[in-house]
This record gives structure tokens, C-alpha cells and sequence, in this order.
């Protein structure tokens, strides 16, 4: 599909039959599978002493990728990854991959400044996302650390959200800008996001949970990818000159004592309001939500002040595991994804979800909001997965949502439904489920969902991957748009390697 030939039939046939007909539940078509990632910039390394590190590394494994489609130029698709990922945490660099020709061909592109490996000063780095401003100027947002393990140093607690920008579709990037450094043994910023303001160039945000441990714990970075914080607020930072500088980070949601936040992540509204959609875990019985919650904030005025949380619904997730083995597969289970229509304002947010099965499984939850993140409807099923199958085999999970120019709306997950019944394989597929809001209410309505389309060419073995707390592809994947087509880019074992990257385009 990514043929010009069949790319320029492919654009002629879908005006053609949206000349003909209003927006309905239709096919979709995807070109072929490209693979993005390759042999790991970081092999020839020997700056960050891989030997003498905890946990085990991964080499030539790309995991937890992110996308995002230059508006200028929807030919510059740039996607993001973790570069050798740790068992324990972090990856030895971030890798960009740069294409020119809508995804047909590839790059890798190193983000400089931000580990060892890449010229920086820390061992380790995580959490990638890139995103395109409305003049085609490119942000990324690392979080670097160094390896924790006894004897503590002082080192050992320093980290650090870096940003740096690139102003000619990823080839090339700034050195990287301090947007919050800490040294404390007892904060950790974690699960960052970036965003580019596409309703003015010059604004650009950063959004993250800063994990507060007791003082009495002496707690390590480690602990925050496995437990919850003592405390965990939203913490906001933002850029008025397009990323060359930022303006002092701070706190602007507090959920209380022994609560946490985590996956906050901005988009903006036409009208240029900004939603933080993010999950919050409550230890407490306040107003009955103890447990996990989908909430947002809103800005009506770029980030200067903020509401308080508003509900977007519970999140009920209980996990995923293999099925013959009952091992831990890491997903996205507490990292809802949101999405926005560009020109109606329409919002949209999944998660995983055991709600439909009782408790037994989970499986993808949507939710829309048609008044800015004010009011959200009720959550609905919208994986394809068989119900026919064992319930383990039933599990979907790690869902990513966004909207092509024509408002169709695509939510991307994995399942497990081609899993056999053998211990040493965990056969998974990655797949794309749409709906067409010819309603503005239309995708509130299961029965509006269908068209499945298979992402993965064939089944791939999800014990190959890399383990940390749990077989791990990555916390989210990517999906974005070029036109009416949606972009999954998303992580699973291939050949000999624990995870590469892949591209597909659909639509």
C-alpha cells in the first residue's frame, strides 16, 4: 500500500465512495508490513558498563514505540523506541525511526545526549514520545536515569526528563534541555509525555507523575516500575519558544496521601483547550473509587491553571497472564490512551477493562466525551476478540485509539486468540478495530464497531520478549494517521531478536 501507484488508487478510491455515501462501517485495506527497527545502534557501546549493571539486558530488543505524522508533510513519519531494554528498567538509549516516503522505508536515528550510549551522562533512559508542532518542528521527552543496586551512591538517584527538538523531520536533533532533574533518593518522575500544541507553534507541553516515597524507605528508582508511590501528583511544564527553553515544572493535581497518578498525556481541542487524560489509584474509600480511575483535567488557558479531576470512569483491569502458564505478560493495564478529533472536538479514551467478563479477563474498554472531557459515556467492549474461546485466550490488552482526517476513530490492541495450548509459546497478534461516528453518539454503540483488521502478519511467540515484571512489549504502542489511513507502530518478537519495531498502514 505504501506503493506510490497504489497509494495514489487507493486515495482516489476513497474520495470516490465518500462522494457516494456517508461514512459507514467499510473494509479497510492495509499495505504491507515493514519492519522499522534494526541490528541496535548501542552494540559496539562499552560507556555504560553494561557487565557490571543489575538486571539483565536485552540486546536488539525495541520496545514501547511511539508515532506521530509531520502535519507539513505527512510523507515524514517519525516513530520512537526503547533501545536494549533492561529486565529492571529503562533501555541503554531512545532510537528514532525517520521515514520520508509514508512509512515505505526507514532510518534509525540515535537521540543524542540522553545516555552513555548516545553522548549523554546516564546509564539508562525510558518512556519515549515524540510529537510534531503545526510548523513541522519534532519534540521528543526522555526520562534518563542511572542503574540502582547496592552499595548506593549519590549517583545512583540522579535522573532527569530531557527534551530536545528537531527541525528537519527527526534527522537531526538539539542537545537535550533539563525540564526537571531531581537528585533526592526519595522522588522519582516517571511516565512522561510530550505534546505539541497544534493550535500555536511556539507551545509545547510536558506532563508526568512525580512518585514520592517515604523518607523511611530509602526507596530505589526500581520500585517505581513495580509498585505504587506513597504519593504520586501530576507535575506540568511548559515551552513558549518552541522547545529551546521551559518554563520551571510543577505540581498542578495532588490525589492525596498514599495515592497515585500515572499516564498523564495532553491533547488539545480545537478551540485550544488542553485535557490531561491520565489514571489514578486510590488507596482510600473516598466516594467509593478505591482502586484504579480514568480522570482528566482541563486548561482553558494553555496550562496556566487547572480544573480539578473530573471521573471518566473506573478502571477495572486485573492483569494478563499466558494462559497455559499463568507467567505475567507486562501490558498497558494501568496506561489508558486519548485521542481527539481535530475537528469536532470529539474525545476519545480506552483502557484495559474486566468489567465485561466479571471479572475474569480483560478486554478494551471505550469511552467518549462530546463536551470537552466535561461528561464521558458509558464504557463499551470494542476488541473483536472470539468469546468462543477459553477465557484465557479471550484477554486483550495494551489499546491505543486515534482518528483519521474523516473522523473515523481505530483502537489498536493485542490478544491471544491464536494461542495453542503449549507452554513454550504464547502465540499473540496485534489487531485494529474501527468505527465511523456517521452519529455523533454512533461509536457509544458496540454493534458500530467491526472491520477487524489483523496488524500482525503471523502469530509471534510473546515469550520471546523481554521480561520485565512480565513478557514486555512496552506500557503503550503507537497509532497515528496519514490522511484516512491509520498508522499502527507497534513492538513484537521477530527472528532471533526479543522485539523489533513495525509499521503497517491501514485504511
Amino acid at each position: 500500500m505504501r506503493r506510490r501507484g497504489f497509494l495514489a488508487f487507493i486515495a482516489i478510491l476513497g474520495l470516490a465512495l465518500a462522494a457516494v455515501a456517508p461514512a459507514a462501517a467499510g473494509p479497510l485495506a492495509s499495505g504491507p508490513l515493514v519492519q522499522v527497527s534494526g541490528t541496535s545502534a548501542f552494540l559496539g557501546c562499552t560507556a555504560d558498563a553494561v557487565a557490571s549493571q543489575s538486571g539483565r539486558v536485552f540486546l536488539n530488543s525495541e520496545v514501547e514505540p511511539w508515532i506521530d505524522v509531520n502535519p507539513t508533510n505527512t510523507n515524514n513519519v517519525v516513530g520512537i523506541w526503547q533501545q536494549d531494554r533492561w529486565s529492571n528498567g529503562g533501555a541503554r538509549g531512545l532510537v528514532a525511526g525517520v521515514s520520508n516516503n509514508g512509512g515505505t522505508s526507514w532510518q534509525q536515528v540515535v537521540i543524542p545526549g540522553i545516555t552513555l550510549c548516545s553522548g549523554g551522562s546516564y546509564q539508562r533512559s525510558t518512556d519515549p514520545w515524540v510529537s510534531f508542532g503545526p510548523n513541522g518542528t519534532l519534540y521528543q521527552l526522555a526520562l534518563s536515569f542511572n542503574d540502582v543496586a547496592p552499595p548506593f551512591l549519590p549517583a545512583d538517584f540522579d535522573h532527569a526528563l530531557l527534551a530536545s527538538r528537531s527541525t528537519n523531520g527527526g534527522l537531526t536533533w538539539s542537545a537535550p534541555v533539563v525540564v526537571k532533574r531531581d537528585t533526592d533518593a526519595n522522588v522519582f518522575n516517571d511516565k512522561q509525555s510530550i505534546t505539541a500544541d497544534p493550535t500555536a507553534a511556539n507551545l509545547v507541553y510536558a506532563v508526568w507523575d512525580r512518585l514520592v516515597f517515604p523518607s523511611s524507605e530509602a526507596a530505589s528508582v526500581r520500585s517505581s516500575f513495580v509498585t505504587s508511590a506513597f504519593r504520586g501528583p501530576v507535575w506540568f511544564a511548559r515551552s513558549t519558544n518552541g522547545g529551546v527553553s521551559w518554563e520551571p515544572a510543577r505540581q498542578v493535581y495532588d490525589p492525596g496521601q498514599n495515592d497515585q497518578t500515572i499516564a498523564n498525556q495532553i491533547v488539545v481541542l480545537p478551540n485550544g483547550t488542553l485535557v490531561n487524560l491520565f489514571a489514578e489509584s486510590n488507596n482510600e474509600n473516598t466516594n467509593k473509587l478505591r482502586g484504579w480511575s480514568v480522570r482528566v483535567l482541563r486548561s482553558t488557558n494553555k496550562g496556566v491553571s487547572w480544573s480539578g479531576p473530573i471521573l471518566v470512569n473506573r478502571l477495572r483491569t486485573i492483569g494478563v497472564t499466558d494462559p497455559d502458564t499463568g507467567d505475567d505478560v507486562r501490558t498497558g493495564d494501568i496506561v489508558p490512551d486519548v485521542a481527539v478529533d481535530p475537528a469536532s472536538g470529539a474525545l476519545y479514551a480506552v483502557w484495559q477493562d474486566s468489567r465485561f467478563s466479571d471479572g475474569q479477563f480483560d478486554s478494551i474498554a471505550f469511552s467518549q466525551s462530546l463536551n470537552g472531557g466535561l461528561s464521558w459515556s458509558t464504557p463499551i467492549k470494542v476488541n473483536r476478540t472470539p468469546t468462543n474461546l477459553p477465557a484465557g485466550n479471550q484477554q486483550a490488552f495494551t489499546a491505543s485509539v486515534h482518528v483519521t482526517t474523516n473522523g473515523t476513530v481505530g483502537v489498536s490492541y493485542y490478544d491471544f486468540r491464536n494461542n495453542t495450548p503449549a507452554p513454550a509459546t504464547l502465540e499473540t497478534d496485534h489487531f485494529l478495530v474501527h468505527c465511523h461516528p456517521t452519529t455523533p453518539t454512533a461509536c457509544t454503540n458496540a454493534a458500530n464497531w467491526g472491520d477487524e483488521v489483523r496488524v500482525t502478519n503471523t502469530s509471534f511467540n510473546m515469550r520471546q520478549a523481554p521480561f520485565a515484571a512480565g513478557f514486555f512489549t512496552g506500557d503503550y504502542e503507537g497509532l497515528d494517521n496519514i490522511g484516512t489511513a491509520f498508522t499502527p507502530f507497534f513492538s513484537q518478537p521477530h527472528g532471533t531478536d526479543p522485539s523489533s519495531t513495525f509499521f503497517r498502514r491501514v485504511g
